[in-house]
């Protein structure tokens, strides 16, 4: 029996790093199929058409122009249709403030981009066992996933 794909949005103004997401998606042994966005506008214009599939999780740059990662984060959840997918918000940086908040506004998980491609690979690999859990961070170890807490 064939499973259908998991759909994951990336929104991502930087187009290397979209690149090197979806070929680290690729690399994991995952049936993912990847929807690629270069900005929040056009990521909530894609969400917000009802004759697109939903995402089964979205990952979200926090700084991004536009429309932020932040931004999207509070239009998704303020919208009923999309408020039950899980948001990973995905930034160079480890800000605890900023993430308490961010879990607070509902992201899911905080990712602070490696500086690997092998442990990018590790850390979505391990954001992505969010989905095949009950989707409640309290069956989730950890809400920032970085490097450190991660050993390949």
């Amino acid at each position: 029996m064939l499973l259908k794909p998991l759909l994951i949005y990336l929104a991502d103004d930087d187009n290397e790093d979209r690149m090197l997401f979806k070929e680290a998606l690729d690399d994991i042994d995952m049936n993912v199929s990847i929807e690629d966005f270069d900005n929040g506008v056009t990521l909530m214009v894609n969400l917000l058409d009802v004759n697109k599939p939903l995402p089964d999780m979205i990952y979200l740059d926090l700084n991004m122009p536009l429309m932020n990662g932040e931004e999207c984060l509070n239009d998704i959840r303020n919208e009923p249709r999309l408020s039950h997918i899980p948001i990973v918000i995905y930034s160079n940086y480890a800000d605890k403030s900023i993430s308490d908040e961010l879990q607070k506004k509902g992201a899911n998980l905080y990712l602070v981009k490696p500086n690997s491609f092998k442990m990018l690979k590790n850390l979505l690999s391990r954001s992505l066992e969010y989905i095949h859990l009950s989707r409640d961070t309290s069956d989730f170890s950890e809400f920032v996933i970085t490097e450190k807490t991660n050993k390949v």
